[in-house]
């Protein structure tokens, strides 16, 4: 029975997840736990223990008898996610591509090729092969904790990526830097790739500064 309530548990996480990252589910509101378990044919319980995570993982907060509410973003949150990933991923990517095995290439390789065919129209779906291609790319460093902050600032900068992507023509250049990114990674390029990836990250942050009204720096 416990392995059934995980796995429904677990379920209802990326579905909720997904409104939140899409904007389905609006800031400003508390979340009403009856009528989404409702909507989602699940009891409180699943619900519940996928609401407590997607708080550990920063995408809700809660207040005391007021329940959970959509965390809001913000051009200083924006700021901060982008600032980490400078000073962690390109280094870290780097080196990762100096010491991968083949089947390390293979799974970025194959991350990219799966980030390449996701839909523009389903930007859920982007966000998610963008944040497994820029983790496969510093695993293979075999630094854990490194790895771990990755992975968790690309789930924090999900929402920004989507509305970065929205504008138009941004999901194109998005891909040339993409393909630029593993071409240098699969060469060994180390340099090459810590400057480009170091180009990508900077300029996603610029442009959402400007669309959440930040001053450039």
């Amino acid at each position: 029975m416990s392995i059934v309530i995980r796995t429904l548990s677990e379920r209802v996480f990326d579905i909720v997840r997904d409104q939140i990252v899409t904007g389905k589910l609006p800031e400003d509101l508390p979340i009403r736990q009856d009528a989404l378990a409702n909507d989602l044919g699940v009891s409180k319980i699943p619900l519940r223990e996928a609401l407590a995570r997607l708080e550990q993982e920063g995408l809700l907060t809660s207040l005391a008898n007021r329940g959970y509410f959509v965390r809001g973003m913000s051009a200083a949150e924006v700021d901060e996610i982008y600032a980490l990933r400078l000073n962690i991923e390109p280094e870290a990517a780097a080196y990762a591509a100096t010491v991968a095995t083949d089947e390390d290439r293979r799974i970025a390789l194959d991350a990219f090729e799966a980030l390449d065919r996701a839909a523009n129209d389903n930007l859920g779906d982007v966000a998610i092969r963008n944040r497994d291609f820029h983790t496969a790319l510093v695993r293979p460093g075999g630094r854990l904790l490194t790895t771990q902050m990755v992975e968790r600032l690309s789930i924090l900068a999900e929402r920004y990526v989507i509305a970065h992507l929205k504008p138009a023509g941004r999901n194109a250049r998005a891909h040339v830097e993409h393909k630029k990114l593993i071409d240098a990674w699969m060469a060994r390029d180390a340099e090459r790739l810590s400057t480009l990836l170091g180009e990508h990250i900077r300029g996603t942050l610029y442009d959402l500064r400007a669309q959440f009204g930040a001053t450039p720096v």
